[in-house]
Protein backbone atom coordinates (compact mmCIF):
# COMPACT_ATOMS: atom_id res chain seq x y z
CA UNK A 1 0.00 0.00 0.00
CA UNK A 2 2.92 2.32 -0.32
CA UNK A 3 2.20 5.49 -2.24
CA UNK A 4 3.56 8.76 -3.56
CA UNK A 5 0.35 10.62 -2.76
CA UNK A 6 1.08 13.68 -0.64
CA UNK A 7 -1.29 16.56 -1.21
CA UNK A 8 1.51 18.98 -0.35
CA UNK A 9 2.95 19.98 -3.68
CA UNK A 10 5.43 17.11 -3.49
CA UNK A 11 4.41 14.84 -6.33
CA UNK A 12 7.82 13.20 -6.12
CA UNK A 13 11.25 13.50 -4.61
CA UNK A 14 14.62 12.56 -6.00
CA UNK A 15 17.99 12.29 -4.27
CA UNK A 16 21.13 14.24 -4.99
CA UNK A 17 24.56 12.98 -4.03
CA UNK A 18 24.14 14.55 -0.56
CA UNK A 19 20.79 12.64 -0.21
CA UNK A 20 18.76 15.76 0.44
CA UNK A 21 15.40 15.55 -1.35
CA UNK A 22 14.74 17.63 -4.44
CA UNK A 23 11.11 18.36 -5.25
CA UNK A 24 9.16 19.22 -8.37
CA UNK A 25 6.31 21.42 -7.24
CA UNK A 26 3.23 22.84 -8.84
CA UNK A 27 2.24 26.44 -8.13
CA UNK A 28 0.90 26.72 -4.56
CA UNK A 29 -2.56 28.23 -4.26
CA UNK A 30 -5.06 28.50 -1.44
CA UNK A 31 -6.32 25.09 -0.42
CA UNK A 32 -10.00 24.44 0.31
CA UNK A 33 -10.33 24.00 4.07
CA UNK A 34 -13.53 22.79 5.68
CA UNK A 35 -13.72 23.80 9.33
CA UNK A 36 -16.11 23.60 12.23
CA UNK A 37 -17.01 27.25 11.67
CA UNK A 38 -19.37 26.93 8.75
CA UNK A 39 -19.18 24.36 5.99
CA UNK A 40 -17.65 21.45 7.89
CA UNK A 41 -18.54 18.05 6.50
CA UNK A 42 -17.07 14.63 7.08
CA UNK A 43 -14.92 13.20 4.27
CA UNK A 44 -17.17 11.43 1.78
CA UNK A 45 -14.48 8.90 0.87
CA UNK A 46 -14.83 5.50 2.61
CA UNK A 47 -12.35 5.02 5.44
CA UNK A 48 -11.08 1.82 3.80
CA UNK A 49 -10.37 3.56 0.46
CA UNK A 50 -6.92 1.91 0.32
CA UNK A 51 -8.39 -1.59 -0.19
CA UNK A 52 -9.03 -0.95 -3.89
CA UNK A 53 -6.68 1.94 -4.64
CA UNK A 54 -3.28 0.30 -5.17
CA UNK A 55 -3.60 -1.50 -8.49
CA UNK A 56 -2.80 -1.09 -12.22
CA UNK A 57 -2.13 2.55 -13.19
CA UNK A 58 -1.58 3.73 -9.61
CA UNK A 59 1.22 1.21 -9.23
CA UNK A 60 2.73 2.28 -12.57
CA UNK A 61 2.91 5.87 -11.30
CA UNK A 62 4.49 4.78 -8.00
CA UNK A 63 7.19 2.77 -9.79
CA UNK A 64 8.07 5.67 -12.09
CA UNK A 65 7.97 8.30 -9.32
CA UNK A 66 10.87 7.00 -7.23
CA UNK A 67 14.29 6.72 -8.93
CA UNK A 68 16.77 3.99 -7.95
CA UNK A 69 19.04 6.57 -6.29
CA UNK A 70 16.28 7.46 -3.83
CA UNK A 71 15.70 3.81 -2.97
CA UNK A 72 19.44 3.32 -2.41
CA UNK A 73 19.59 6.36 -0.11
CA UNK A 74 16.58 5.19 1.90
CA UNK A 75 17.98 1.67 2.28
CA UNK A 76 21.32 3.05 3.48
CA UNK A 77 19.50 5.27 5.99
CA UNK A 78 17.54 2.30 7.34
CA UNK A 79 20.69 0.22 7.80
CA UNK A 80 22.20 3.05 9.87
CA UNK A 81 19.13 4.18 11.79
CA UNK A 82 17.94 0.68 12.66
CA UNK A 83 21.51 -0.51 13.40
CA UNK A 84 20.99 -3.54 11.21
CA UNK A 85 23.43 -6.44 11.30
CA UNK A 86 23.64 -9.58 9.18
CA UNK A 87 21.02 -12.12 10.22
CA UNK A 88 18.67 -9.57 11.82
CA UNK A 89 14.92 -10.11 11.32
CA UNK A 90 13.30 -7.01 9.83
CA UNK A 91 9.62 -6.19 9.21
CA UNK A 92 8.68 -3.99 6.21
CA UNK A 93 5.08 -2.81 6.67
CA UNK A 94 3.49 -1.94 4.35
CA UNK A 95 6.00 -3.36 1.90
CA UNK A 96 4.34 -2.67 -1.47
CA UNK A 97 6.13 -4.69 -4.14
CA UNK A 98 9.32 -4.80 -2.07
CA UNK A 99 11.00 -1.59 -3.25
CA UNK A 100 13.07 -1.48 -0.03
CA UNK A 101 12.71 -5.14 0.99
CA UNK A 102 14.93 -6.41 -1.83
CA UNK A 103 17.90 -4.03 -1.38
CA UNK A 104 17.88 -4.62 2.37
CA UNK A 105 17.95 -8.37 1.82
CA UNK A 106 21.28 -7.89 0.07
CA UNK A 107 22.74 -6.92 3.47
CA UNK A 108 22.19 -10.47 4.74
CA UNK A 109 18.98 -9.62 6.59
CA UNK A 110 15.90 -11.82 6.99
CA UNK A 111 12.93 -9.80 5.75
CA UNK A 112 9.18 -10.09 6.20
CA UNK A 113 6.98 -7.91 4.01
CA UNK A 114 3.32 -7.25 4.83
CA UNK A 115 0.89 -5.50 2.49
CA UNK A 116 -2.85 -5.65 1.80
CA UNK A 117 -2.56 -5.05 -1.96
CA UNK A 118 -2.80 -8.39 -3.76
CA UNK A 119 -1.18 -7.10 -6.95
CA UNK A 120 1.85 -5.77 -5.09
CA UNK A 121 2.42 -8.94 -3.06
CA UNK A 122 2.10 -11.02 -6.25
CA UNK A 123 4.74 -8.84 -7.95
CA UNK A 124 7.04 -9.18 -4.94
CA UNK A 125 6.73 -12.98 -4.90
CA UNK A 126 7.48 -13.21 -8.62
CA UNK A 127 10.57 -11.04 -8.24
CA UNK A 128 11.78 -13.04 -5.23
CA UNK A 129 11.45 -16.27 -7.22
CA UNK A 130 13.26 -14.75 -10.22
CA UNK A 131 16.12 -13.53 -8.03
CA UNK A 132 16.35 -16.75 -6.02
CA UNK A 133 15.73 -15.12 -2.62
CA UNK A 134 12.48 -16.80 -1.62
CA UNK A 135 14.12 -18.32 1.47
CA UNK A 136 15.28 -14.91 2.74
CA UNK A 137 12.00 -13.00 2.37
CA UNK A 138 8.58 -13.93 3.72
CA UNK A 139 5.57 -12.22 2.12
CA UNK A 140 2.22 -11.86 3.87
CA UNK A 141 -0.89 -10.34 2.29
CA UNK A 142 -2.72 -8.78 5.22
CA UNK A 143 -3.98 -5.57 6.80
CA UNK A 144 -1.09 -3.75 8.48
CA UNK A 145 -2.91 -4.08 11.81
CA UNK A 146 -2.86 -7.85 11.43
CA UNK A 147 0.66 -8.60 12.68
CA UNK A 148 0.50 -11.92 14.53
CA UNK A 149 4.09 -11.95 15.82
CA UNK A 150 5.28 -11.30 19.37
CA UNK A 151 8.86 -10.22 20.12
CA UNK A 152 9.94 -11.63 16.75
CA UNK A 153 11.75 -8.77 14.95
CA UNK A 154 14.96 -6.88 15.59
CA UNK A 155 13.64 -3.92 13.59
CA UNK A 156 10.66 -2.65 11.60
CA UNK A 157 9.97 0.22 9.26
CA UNK A 158 7.06 1.99 7.58
CA UNK A 159 8.28 3.91 4.53
CA UNK A 160 6.72 5.21 1.33
CA UNK A 161 4.63 7.93 3.04
CA UNK A 162 2.17 5.26 4.19
CA UNK A 163 1.71 6.29 7.82
CA UNK A 164 -1.71 7.94 8.16
CA UNK A 165 -3.77 5.83 5.76
CA UNK A 166 -5.78 4.71 8.82
CA UNK A 167 -7.82 6.90 11.15
CA UNK A 168 -6.73 7.47 14.75
CA UNK A 169 -8.12 4.23 16.12
CA UNK A 170 -6.70 2.28 13.18
CA UNK A 171 -3.31 3.95 13.49
CA UNK A 172 -3.21 3.24 17.21
CA UNK A 173 -4.00 -0.43 16.51
CA UNK A 174 -1.24 -0.56 13.88
CA UNK A 175 1.35 0.90 16.24
CA UNK A 176 0.28 -1.47 19.04
CA UNK A 177 0.76 -4.42 16.67
CA UNK A 178 4.21 -3.09 15.73
CA UNK A 179 5.17 -2.80 19.38
CA UNK A 180 4.17 -6.39 20.05
CA UNK A 181 6.09 -7.66 17.01
CA UNK A 182 9.39 -6.03 18.02
CA UNK A 183 11.87 -7.58 20.42
CA UNK A 184 12.91 -5.50 23.46
CA UNK A 185 15.51 -3.05 22.18
CA UNK A 186 14.17 -3.40 18.64
CA UNK A 187 14.07 -0.26 16.52
CA UNK A 188 11.36 1.27 14.33
CA UNK A 189 11.73 3.88 11.57
CA UNK A 190 9.15 5.70 9.48
CA UNK A 191 8.97 8.48 6.94
CA UNK A 192 6.05 10.80 6.34
CA UNK A 193 5.25 14.02 4.57
CA UNK A 194 1.76 14.04 6.04
CA UNK A 195 2.19 15.17 9.64
CA UNK A 196 0.88 18.63 10.48
CA UNK A 197 4.39 20.08 10.74
CA UNK A 198 5.29 19.03 7.17
CA UNK A 199 1.96 19.14 5.35
CA UNK A 200 0.17 22.27 6.47
CA UNK A 201 2.96 24.83 5.79
CA UNK A 202 3.17 23.58 2.17
CA UNK A 203 -0.40 22.57 1.37
CA UNK A 204 -1.85 23.49 -2.03
CA UNK A 205 -5.19 22.63 -3.54
CA UNK A 206 -3.89 21.23 -6.83
CA UNK A 207 -0.63 19.63 -7.92
CA UNK A 208 0.34 18.07 -11.23
CA UNK A 209 3.28 15.98 -12.44
CA UNK A 210 4.29 13.65 -15.28
CA UNK A 211 5.47 10.13 -14.43
CA UNK A 212 6.49 8.12 -17.48
CA UNK A 213 3.51 8.18 -19.83
CA UNK A 214 1.03 9.14 -17.09
CA UNK A 215 -0.13 12.66 -16.26
CA UNK A 216 -0.83 12.71 -12.52
CA UNK A 217 -3.11 15.30 -10.87
CA UNK A 218 -3.98 15.80 -7.18
CA UNK A 219 -6.87 17.95 -5.94
CA UNK A 220 -6.99 18.42 -2.17
CA UNK A 221 -9.57 19.29 0.47
CA UNK A 222 -8.47 19.56 4.09
CA UNK A 223 -11.09 18.65 6.70
CA UNK A 224 -9.87 20.65 9.68
CA UNK A 225 -12.49 19.25 12.06
CA UNK A 226 -11.21 15.71 11.44
CA UNK A 227 -7.55 16.59 10.69
CA UNK A 228 -7.93 14.64 7.46
CA UNK A 229 -6.79 15.38 3.91
CA UNK A 230 -9.14 14.13 1.19
CA UNK A 231 -7.51 13.93 -2.23
CA UNK A 232 -8.94 13.28 -5.68
CA UNK A 233 -6.30 11.64 -7.91
CA UNK A 234 -6.56 11.73 -11.69
CA UNK A 235 -4.39 9.54 -13.91
CA UNK A 236 -4.31 10.32 -17.63
CA UNK A 237 -2.66 7.93 -20.11
CA UNK A 238 -3.10 7.96 -23.90
CA UNK A 239 -6.03 10.34 -23.52
CA UNK A 240 -7.87 8.03 -21.10
CA UNK A 241 -8.56 9.37 -17.61
CA UNK A 242 -9.05 7.41 -14.37
CA UNK A 243 -10.01 8.99 -11.04
CA UNK A 244 -9.64 7.64 -7.50
CA UNK A 245 -10.05 9.26 -4.11
CA UNK A 246 -8.05 8.74 -0.93
CA UNK A 247 -7.73 9.95 2.66
CA UNK A 248 -4.71 10.76 4.76
CA UNK A 249 -5.15 11.37 8.48
CA UNK A 250 -2.91 14.17 9.71
CA UNK A 251 -1.16 13.78 13.08
CA UNK A 252 1.40 15.94 14.87
CA UNK A 253 4.87 14.77 15.89
CA UNK A 254 3.63 14.75 19.46
CA UNK A 255 0.64 12.55 18.65
CA UNK A 256 2.84 10.00 16.89
CA UNK A 257 5.19 10.02 19.86
CA UNK A 258 2.27 9.26 22.17
CA UNK A 259 1.07 6.42 19.90
CA UNK A 260 4.55 4.94 20.10
CA UNK A 261 4.88 5.46 23.85
CA UNK A 262 1.58 3.68 24.45
CA UNK A 263 3.02 0.72 22.49
CA UNK A 264 6.20 0.60 24.58
CA UNK A 265 8.44 2.60 22.24
CA UNK A 266 10.23 5.91 22.68
CA UNK A 267 11.29 8.33 19.95
CA UNK A 268 15.08 8.56 19.71
CA UNK A 269 15.51 10.82 16.66
CA UNK A 270 13.60 13.17 14.34
CA UNK A 271 15.35 13.95 11.05
CA UNK A 272 14.44 16.23 8.18
CA UNK A 273 16.59 14.44 5.60
CA UNK A 274 18.21 11.10 4.83
CA UNK A 275 21.58 12.51 5.83
CA UNK A 276 20.15 12.94 9.34
CA UNK A 277 19.75 16.70 9.48
CA UNK A 278 17.59 17.57 12.52
CA UNK A 279 13.91 17.99 11.69
CA UNK A 280 12.41 21.49 11.52
CA UNK A 281 8.83 22.64 10.98
CA UNK A 282 8.23 23.09 7.26
CA UNK A 283 10.57 20.31 6.16
CA UNK A 284 9.04 18.26 3.36
CA UNK A 285 9.55 14.94 5.13
CA UNK A 286 10.00 13.63 8.65
CA UNK A 287 12.21 10.59 9.28
CA UNK A 288 11.42 9.28 12.76
CA UNK A 289 13.36 6.62 14.69
CA UNK A 290 12.08 4.89 17.83
CA UNK A 291 13.18 2.07 20.11
CA UNK A 292 11.20 -0.48 22.11
CA UNK A 293 12.00 -0.52 25.80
Amino acid sequence: MKGVWTGSGRATETARSDTRPVYRRARSVEVRVLSLHGDAIAPRTPADWYRDFFRDIALDVWRDAIPPSQTESEAAFLVRALRLRKGARVLDVPCGAGRLTFPLQQHGLLLTGVDLAEEQIAQARRRAAAEGVTAAIEWRQADIRDLPWESAFDAAFCFGNSFGYLDRDGTRAFVQALGRALKPGGRFAMDTGMIAETLLPNLSDRDEAQFGDVRFIEENTYHADASCLETRYTFVRDGVSQTRVGLHWVFTCGEIGRFLADAGMRVTALYGSLDERPFAVGDRLLYLVAEKS
